[in-house]
This record gives C-alpha cells, sequence and structure tokens, in this order.
C-alpha cells in the first residue's frame, strides 16, 4: 500500500509539473510580433502604404501603362507584355497585383468590423478612412480584373471557394462605402485622431472628405456608357481637391516609389514612341518634350511600339522625371480637374477649355524630379488657341493622357477602355501592331486560378482577356 501511495504522489506530482511546463511552454511558443488581435490605428496605416505601394504603383501599373502606351516594355516579362508574348493571358503574370488585392481588402474587413461592431465601436474616424480605402481598392481590382470574388472573399476557414461577384453590384458597393465613409468622417468621436498613423493625411478628415467626392467623380465618369452623369463629376469634383496638397497620394521617406525602383532594379521600361510623338505635335512651346526623357547621343531614342522593336536594356530613352522620392499617386489633382473638363466639354459648357488649361497647369505642376514654372505652363496654354466641340474634347484627353506619365498607368489604362467603349477610340489612337491582342483586361490571378473552381471555369486557357471585356466598358463580365 505504501509503495502505492509513493506512485500515486510520484504521478500527481508529474502532471502537475507538467502542466506547469505546458503552461509556460505556451508562453514561449507566442510570437509577440504576431499578434492575434491589434489596434485599428496600427492596421490602417500598413494598408494606407501596401495600398499605394503594392497595388496602385507597383506590376499593375507597369502592365497598366504598357497596354495603354504611356511606356514601352523593353526586357523580359514587360517586353512580352509589349509583344503580346502570351504575357496578358497568363494568371501568373497578374499574380503580385491580385494577392496584394485581397490583401487589403481583408486588413480593411477586419478594420471595418472591429469599428462598426467590435471592440472600437465608435472610432468614426478610422472607420470612415477604412471604408474609403476598402472602396478604392476594391475599384482597382474590379476596373482590371472585371467579375471578382468579394462578398464571400477573405473567410479564410469559412468559405473554401468563394463565388465570383458581378461588376454591376460591386460599383453600387463602391459608391456605398465612399458615401458610408464620408458620413462616419463627419460624426464626433470619443477616439484620438490618427495623427502620424494617417501617413496620408496626418488625421485630418475634411482631406479625406475631399478624397472621397474625388473618387466619386472619378467612377461616375467610369461609369459613363452605363449611366451618364457628367454633371454628377462636375458636382463631385467641386466637394473634391482645391490644389495639389489635397492630392490622395503617399510621400514618405521610407517608402520609394516603386516605377523608379522597379527601372533601377530591371531597366524594363522605357519611352514609347507613340507616347513620345503625341508631345513632339504640341510643339516647342511644351517645355514638357525636352525634359521628360533622358537621351542618346543628344537625341530622344524611343522604343517604336508600333512594332516588335528590339528587346534589350540600356537600349533605349527613358523617363527622366524617375526619382524614388516622387509621389505614388491614388487619385491628383490633375486628373480631377481633367475630369471636371471633359464632363464640360460633353455637355458643351463654354468653361470647359478655362478648366482643361487649369488641368494642364496642375500637370506642369506635379511634385516630381523636375519642376516647371508657371510661365512655362503658360506659354504652352497660350499656344494652344481657342478650341470647341470633338478638337477640345481630344486635347483634353490627349493632355490627360501626358499628365499621367510616368506611372499613373492604371487610371490611363481605365481611360483608354472607357474611350474606346464610347467610341472615341480614336482620341487617343493605339498603334501596336496586335490591335486584336490589346488586353480588355487582366487575367485572374495564379493563386485562384489553382484553387478556387468559380475562377478556374471563368479563366479557361486566358484568352479570354482580349475578348471580354468589363462590364462598365460594354462587356457582361
Amino acid at each position: 500500500m505504501k509503495n502505492i501511495k509513493i506512485t500515486i504522489t510520484a504521478l500527481l506530482a508529474l502532471f502537475l509539473f507538467q502542466s506547469c511546463s505546458e503552461d509556460k511552454m505556451d508562453d514561449i511558443n507566442k510570437n509577440l510580433n504576431n499578434p492575434t488581435d491589434m489596434a485599428a490605428r496600427l492596421i490602417i496605416t500598413d494598408v494606407m502604404v501596401n495600398s499605394a505601394f503594392t497595388v496602385t504603383g507597383a506590376d499593375d501599373s507597369f502592365y497598366a501603362g504598357i497596354y495603354s502606351e504611356l511606356n514601352a516594355g523593353n526586357h523580359n516579362q514587360m517586353y512580352d507584355a509589349q509583344v503580346r508574348r502570351n504575357e496578358p493571358q497568363l494568371s501568373s503574370t497578374y499574380s503580385n497585383g491580385w494577392d496584394n488585392s485581397y490583401s487589403q481588402l481583408k486588413a480593411l474587413g477586419i478594420i471595418i468590423d472591429k469599428c462598426s461592431t467590435g471592440n472600437e465601436q465608435g472610432n468614426y474616424q478610422t472607420l470612415g478612412i477604412a471604408q474609403i480605402l476598402l472602396a478604392y481598392n476594391l475599384a482597382v481590382l474590379t476596373d482590371l480584373f472585371g467579375d471578382v470574388p468579394y462578398t464571400e472573399a477573405g473567410k479564410p476557414g469559412i468559405i473554401f471557394q468563394p463565388k465570383v461577384d458581378k461588376q454591376e453590384y460591386i460599383y453600387l458597393d463602391i459608391f456605398k462605402r465612399l458615401n458610408e465613409g464620408i458620413a462616419n468622417l463627419n460624426k464626433t468621436t470619443t477616439y484620438a485622431s490618427l495623427g502620424k498613423q494617417d501617413v496620408i493625411y496626418g488625421g485630418n478628415s475634411a482631406k479625406w472628405i475631399k478624397a472621397a467626392n474625388g473618387l466619386l467623380a472619378r467612377y461616375t465618369m467610369r461609369l459613363s456608357l452605363r449611366n451618364a452623369d457628367y454633371q454628377g463629376v462636375i458636382d463631385y469634383v467641386s466637394a473634391s481637391f482645391t490644389n495639389v496638397d489635397d492630392e490622395l497620394k503617399l510621400v514618405n521617406s521610407s517608402v520609394p516609389n516603386p516605377y523608379a525602383r522597379f527601372q533601377l532594379d530591371r531597366a524594363a521600361i522605357s519611352v514609347a514612341k507613340s507616347f513620345y510623338d503625341i508631345m513632339v505635335a504640341n510643339g516647342p512651346a511644351d517645355a514638357r518634350t525636352t525634359a521628360f526623357f533622358t537621351k542618346k547621343d543628344g537625341i530622344v531614342v524611343p522604343f517604336d511600339n508600333s512594332k516588335a522593336d528590339v528587346e534589350g536594356q540600356g537600349l533605349y530613352s527613358i523617363s527622366a522625371l524617375m526619382n524614388e522620392r516622387n509621389p505614388i499617386y491614388l487619385l491628383s489633382y490633375h486628373e480631377l480637374l481633367f475630369l471636371k473638363a471633359e464632363a464640360e466639354a460633353r455637355l458643351s459648357l463654354p468653361e470647359a477649355q478655362t478648366t482643361m488649361n487649369a488641368a494642364i497647369k496642375a500637370a506642369y505642376n506635379k511634385k516630381q524630379e523636375i519642376i516647371f514654372t508657371d510661365a512655362q505652363a503658360d506659354t504652352y496654354i497660350a499656344s494652344i488657341g481657342t478650341l470647341t466641340g470633338n478638337t477640345l474634347l481630344k486635347k483634353i484627353m490627349v493632355e490627360k493622357h501626358i499628365s499621367f506619365y510616368e506611372n499613373e498607368g492604371i487610371e490611363c489604362y481605365n481611360d483608354i477602355r472607357r474611350l474606346q467603349a464610347l467610341g472615341n477610340g480614336d482620341l487617343i489612337p493605339m498603334v501596336n501592331p496586335k490591335p486584336e491582342l490589346f488586353p480588355q483586361r487582366f487575367a485572374y490571378g495564379q493563386s485562384d486560378v489553382a484553387s478556387n473552381s468559380n475562377i478556374k471555369d471563368l479563366y479557361g486557357d486566358g484568352s479570354y482577356v482580349y475578348k471580354e471585356k468589363v462590364w462598365w466598358a460594354g462587356g457582361t463580365r
């Protein structure tokens, strides 16, 4: 009996020791750098940076800029995209942009839940900003890819095969989110301002409201084929930016401009001849033409994108504006003014050219490596003369196209497709020798093509990107 008691006592001690050890090990195994919960103000900073760097300014913009002939691809995958060598239809081409977009949407969903019904309920500033950023990221995604998983996406372990939502429905939600964001930013909250955690506006709610109205102007114009509302565009612009200091952009010494970073690393993008020719056509009064591009032996050597020019690094002129300190634009002041000018021109309003002139001046004043003077802008504007009708509309769109150089490629690509859908493709004609292979959209990302049967069935062999327009451009998906 005594031996049995000793054995039981020993086992009990061992059990208690193991329990204590397991508790201790549980603490040891916790990764304090990967918490299961985090304050919304900390999450949203990361979203702002990634929305600018990985979603807006990186791969998606590089490819979109090539397709819209803002730039030309001269090396590796950029050259393949330039000459339409399978690259546009491959799911692997756009995987980075696809995955990055969904990462932001998931993070923003967490913030919105926390600040609306969760443990930070009533944190209206962070909630409103998150709703605006969700609308922005969602629009980038659906504009490039068309119908995409949305309502069932971002629920790992719950929904493994998210359904694909129609772009028409997604756009309704984009407008809803922006209006909700504005409403929440107008509410009083006991939570402290985001302050420095807001790396775009420093916690200035009024500027976020202006940005939301600017995005409403952009997306209202985007839907012109489906529901033309040019007066609505003008009204939204009037409630938005009043100068370049209001712009929705990221300028941070710790976050390099991705276009510049990519060029320095890869040297894969060069001057497109069609873009250079557009600028030369402006005449000597346009100071940008001699300043925008590097020269070889004193002359600009563009990649001839009207043919499959020679592939190679260092063969062609590149952007002379390139600098890692340049802003990453999510929505620029010049874009906003060009939206207003286009709307006024389509309504035959007499102030359209005055607005266009202001837009050109704003484009001259972009915060970039090379700064032009007001006098240079005025000299060029004076050389344009008085324009009316379709001639004025064409000038507005051409100048907007120029203003997007070098890395506002996504909006440039969206404009090209919108103009084509409206029957205005001649305003900025594309010269690529394979017009039948102009990508009407991006191919779904590889991660979902491989794992989601709903996406795999829609993807097929990827050739649909050349045939099926997105909904707002007249397509069905």
